[in-house]
């Protein structure tokens, strides 16, 4: 009976398979690859494709608006490079300053800025230009003032312009001075404006003398004291040798078995310089006009606590570029309007007293509308630690160097003179001579004084120099006015 029932069982008939199954099949695919039905993924998978697709998409956005907005402003000004020009004439040249900006390490950021955002513009339209950068605080206003006085020298007639061995168009002194006029000039963040105009306000105001910083510092530390020899000690007379004998009597000078010439470099001498007369050294009354400025809004986050504005600018980099294209437009077209400060009763008022070591908040202060007022805000964004600690920073580490170099300095002079003799380790490295060490001190007085001074301009509490006589000399690029549409009328009709 079993057996029967068996036999009358009839087999399932299988599905009949698409001929792709069937093709598939044969190529070795395993069959259960294609009998799978998909399915949706788990919570954790969805989170995490749901999390990267947004972000992706996010910086694919922001990277295809920044490749439409610099090709907008490309093909604004792309024309004017195709322009003819004649073969005596030199293209447009922009001279563009960047400082370093405070805190940060690397000096070249600001440039940084200018070359990624604000070049691209100024190739489009065929503008050359020359980066003057700042290595350290300070460095701007010294490139500036020295650039002032020279040509006030060349002015005056104290100073002849050098055009090099052939003379070639554009390379006389007023067609160069012209060049500079028409070109105009690139000040990126506030830092920078603060060195550009405190050179500028240096150069018109100090005399027209040569003087070397290194040489007027050296002479400055002569008196210092910290490489005079010590007195050597005389021993207290005794009660049994009421005379003093010549064992008591210490010698007029110490003996030394080289030349006390060599012992210690000559205090350098002051180059004769050509008195200039009294009224060239003065201060000009008025100074000629001056190259108009373009202002560039720059704000470098720096430190764990600005991490988050760090990933919130790396998604958003259209408006940088935006901001720059728009500021390389306005010095590409040119308009211009006079630079603005407050008046002279304004600045003539006593300063409140301010809490130095903190950065200022200028949303706390009164809104001005003057450009020496040019993007405060981004003071706000300097490391409060350097703000508190730079000069003592500074201080500090001149007092910790003055401290080793007195050991330092025992160690030549007695090896120098063969006092005693030098150890395993002097002898595989010889230690500085008093020689090095006077040229070693001198470089790091250069440098800490350097940066005292350059600091000083730029710290959050100070504010952007200014004299009178910049009124109405000095011109800022602003925004072209808009097409009127009769104009755009004719112009596409055209």
């Amino acid at each position: 009976m079993s057996s029967n029932a068996a036999e009358t069982v009839k087999p399932v008939a299988e599905a009949p398979t698409s001929g792709v199954r069937t093709v598939l099949r044969y190529t070795g695919i395993p069959p259960s690859w294609l009998d799978k039905r998909p399915r949706l993924p788990s919570r954790n998978w969805l989170i995490f494709l749901s999390v990267t697709s947004a972000v992706t998409g996010y910086y694919i956005y922001d990277r295809q608006q920044c490749k439409k907005i610099r090709q907008e402003y490309v093909d604004k000004v792309k024309d004017l490079a195709v322009q003819p020009m004649g073969s005596m004439e030199l293209p447009r040249l922009v001279t563009v300053y960047g400082a370093r900006w405070p805190g940060d390490e690397d000096y070249d950021r600001s440039m940084r800025y200018f070359r990624k955002y604000v070049k691209p513009i100024l190739v489009a339209a065929a503008i050359d230009y020359d980066m003057v950068k700042g290595r350290r605080h300070g460095d701007i206003a010294r490139i500036v003032a020295d650039k002032i006085r020279k040509e006030r020298r060349i002015m005056a007639g104290l100073e002849q312009y050098s055009t090099g061995p052939m003379t070639l168009p554009g390379s006389s002194f007023e067609e160069k001075r012209q060049r500079e006029l028409d070109g105009g000039i690139v000040i990126v963040g506030r830092h920078t404006l603060k060195e550009f105009m405190a050179g500028l306000k240096r150069g018109w105001t100090e005399g027209l003398e040569n003087v070397d910083r290194e040489e007027q510092l050296a002479r400055a530390l002569e008196s210092d004291g910290h490489f005079d020899e010590p007195e050597p000690e005389q021993p207290p007379v005794g009660e049994g040798e009421p005379i003093p004998t010549a064992s008591r009597i210490p010698s007029s000078k110490p003996f030394s078995i080289i030349n006390p010439a060599l012992r210690a470099p000559p205090a350098p001498q002051a180059k004769p310089s050509e008195a200039v007369p009294e009224h060239l050294n003065a201060p000009p009354a008025e100074i000629p006009p001056q190259p108009p400025m373009l202002l560039v809004s720059f704000t470098n986050y720096i430190g764990l606590t600005q991490i988050p504005l760090m990933v919130w600018d790396f998604f958003n980099q259209r408006h940088k570029v935006r901001e720059g294209a728009e500021a390389a437009y306005r010095l590409i077209m040119g308009n211009t309007r006079p630079f603005t400060a407050p008046s002279v009763e304004t600045l003539a008022r006593p300063e409140v007293d301010v809490d130095v070591d903190a950065p200022q908040k200028p949303y706390l202060s009164e809104l001005t509308l003057t450009d020496l007022d040019f993007d405060r805000q981004a003071e706000s964004y300097y490391k409060k630690s350097l703000v508190r600690d730079f000069m003592s920073d500074i201080e500090k580490a001149r007092k910790e160097y003055y401290k080793s170099l007195v050991t330092r300095l025992e160690t030549a002079r007695a090896l120098a003179r063969g006092t005693r003799e030098p150890t395993k380790e002097e002898r595989d490295n010889p230690p500085p001579t008093e020689v090095e060490l006077r040229a070693e001190r001198l470089k790091k007085e250069l440098r800490w004084t350097a940066d005292e001074e350059g600091w000083n301009i730029v710290r959050p509490d100070r504010d952007v120099e200014w004299d009178e006589r910049f009124r109405n000399k000095l011109r800022v690029y602003i925004d072209p006015p808009p097409p009127e549409k009769g104009e755009d009328t004719n112009s596409s009709a055209s």
